[in-house]
């Protein structure tokens, strides 16, 4: 990052995990981070959204982050109204209106990047993860989308799409031995940690980035090669 001019970085869901990771580390090269609280912008609510743009209708960013989101666990027969609703909020529809309203802000200014947070389920998939791989792979969908719209005006748009990562996430929708089965299925045998994400991350939204734009990135230490 040029630290003569620190870019300013948006992050949703930047108190832990992933999202914490991302934060320490653009920090670390120079930005200015705004990381809302989910009582600043609660992205499960259309409300609360619409509220928080209105609020700051003239908040200048250059790097928008969309990291937050939710994996209701949940086989095709399983998934309830509330339930996909509630994921096709905070893991697409928040992140559209976030891109929405900002990256023509950049556009304006000829430089800014969009990194939506995906994961390796929206390009394989498994059992109950079907509410969460549908909204991730329309997120990729976005991400396309919005490279080409504003490709143009100097905002390149891209997904990063993780692996399994040792979050508190992973470790809540998995059980020690699924964890010790998963660990073994990677050809790195380990889990991800959150900082890896964020130094792939952080190439992604630089200004070291110069062409890449519209692709989902993959860090899973080989998983999905298998």
């Amino acid at each position: 990052m040029n630290a003569a001019v620190p870019k300013i970085a948006f992050i949703t869901g930047g108190a832990r995990g992933i999202g914490a990771a991302l934060a320490s580390e653009l920090a670390g090269r120079g930005c200015k981070i705004i990381a809302p609280t989910r009582m600043e912008l609660d992205l499960g609510s259309p409300d609360s959204v619409e509220a928080f743009l209105e609020n700051n209708n003239a908040l200048h960013i250059d790097i928008l982050i969309n990291n937050a989101g939710i994996n209701v666990l949940r086989s095709v027969p399983e998934i309830g109204a509330d339930d996909w609703q509630q994921m096709l909020q905070t893991n697409l529809t928040s992140a559209l209106r976030l891109v929405q309203v900002f990256a023509p802000r950049m556009a304006t200014r000829q430089w800014g990047r969009v990194l939506n947070i995906s994961t390796v389920f929206s390009l394989v998939t498994k059992e109950r993860r079907a509410a969460y791989s549908m909204t991730k792979a329309a997120l990729n969908a976005l991400t396309r989308s919005a490279a080409v719209e504003f490709g143009s005006q100097g905002v390149l748009v891209n997904s990063l799409a993780p692996g399994y990562v040792d979050t508190a996430l992973t470790r809540g929708n998995n059980t020690p031995e699924q964890i010790a089965t998963i660990t073994n299925s990677i050809p790195l045998r380990r889990l991800a940690q959150p900082a890896e994400l964020a130094k792939a991350a952080a190439f992604l939204v630089s200004e070291e980035n110069t062409y890449l734009t519209g692709q989902t990135i993959v860090v899973d230490g080989g998983f999905t090669c298998q």
